[in-house]
């Protein structure tokens, strides 16, 4: 997965990339030099490379998951519900 935050000039500049572990979680995924300004930012999912290590048919390729950080919002728990034909994803605590 990567985390990207968007440019003023509205170009992805890449945060950060990792892989999930094996509880499919990603505890620190910005690194300790960055902080969350406010700002569009975006998460990106190869769901294709994860499926096709289970040899499993996935429809999605790529889940893009872009969300706003306000003032004050430090902490996210975005997760990602993955099935072969769909996805579904919400704020967690």
């Amino acid at each position: 997965m990567r985390l990207e935050r968007q440019e003023a000039a509205g170009g992805w500049r890449l945060l950060a990339s990792s892989h999930t572990d094996q509880d499919g979680r990603c505890p620190q995924l910005l690194p300790e030099n960055e902080t969350l300004t406010p700002g569009v930012y975006r998460l990106g999912f190869d769901t294709e490379t994860y499926f096709s290590a289970r040899k499993v048919g996935g429809m999605y390729p790529l889940v893009e998951i872009a969300f706003h950080v306000r003032n004050g919002e430090e902490h996210f728990h975005i997760p990602l519900l993955l099935s072969p034909n769909g996805y579904t994803t919400y704020r967690g605590t």
